[in-house]
């Protein structure tokens, strides 16, 4: 298997795809693609369906969505428990899941990660203002806070047990780093900051780091 992904230091698409890999423990090759230049971007469209990455290729076939990537790793790597055994939990770890996928646009757009604004290192950016973003945030306080206050005994995660909601969400903790955005400040009791220091603390998401700065 083959995982085409962009660079490390500010592709969150990419390292979504990666976390969700690493956790079935299968071996894949990574493949690091850029996409700065004309001709960069001509060479991944060459490898991608969509132009952008993460890809991940099985047997010659490719998968290039991210959350399909999700879906096809858990279907195939059972024994990793990507999602929650719970049937409920399982739907609402889904439904925050495909939230994260294509919601908090205000979240993404103003506090978005480049390379002059990494996910990874000491760099650090004011928190910008707006009231969209003020609104992904307040949700994010929420819905962090309700699935770990629900959730929380079973484990340091947003459903209890790693799932793939944290994958999707650990980019989201890196931004929140790197803008030096305070939760407290849109209603979080100390839940939701919690649960980001968390992700920024998995072990996966540190070796990623690692490789980012090197």
């Amino acid at each position: 298997m083959e995982l085409i992904i962009g660079p490390r230091t500010y592709s969150t698409w990419s390292l979504r795809g990666w976390l969700v890999m690493k956790r079935t423990g299968a071996d894949f090759t990574v493949i690091d693609a850029r996409y700065e230049t004309e001709a960069q971007k001509a060479a991944l469209r060459a490898v991608s369906p969509s132009g952008f990455v993460p890809v991940l290729k099985v047997d010659g076939e490719l998968i290039w969505d991210t959350l399909a990537i999700a879906e096809w790793a858990a279907e195939h790597y059972p024994q990793a428990r990507m999602w929650p055994a719970d049937p409920l939990a399982r739907a609402l770890a889904r439904s925050a899941t495909a939230e994260m996928h294509s919601g908090f646009s205000a979240l993404r757009n103003i506090c978005g990660m480049s390379a002059d604004q990494p996910m990874v290192g000491d760099a650090r950016s004011e928190t910008p203002s707006d009231p969209g973003l003020d609104r992904d945030l307040s949700r994010l306080v929420l819905l962090f806070g309700q699935m770990r206050r629900r959730f929380g005994g079973a484990g340091p995660w947003l459903f209890g047990e790693w799932s793939i909601a944290d994958a999707f969400y650990t980019p989201v903790a890196a931004r929140l780093r790197h803008f030096q955005i305070d939760l407290a400040d849109h209603g979080d009791d100390g839940t939701a900051g919690a649960y980001a220091a968390t992700l920024l603390a998995q072990p996966d998401f540190r070796l990623w780091e690692a490789e980012a700065q090197a």
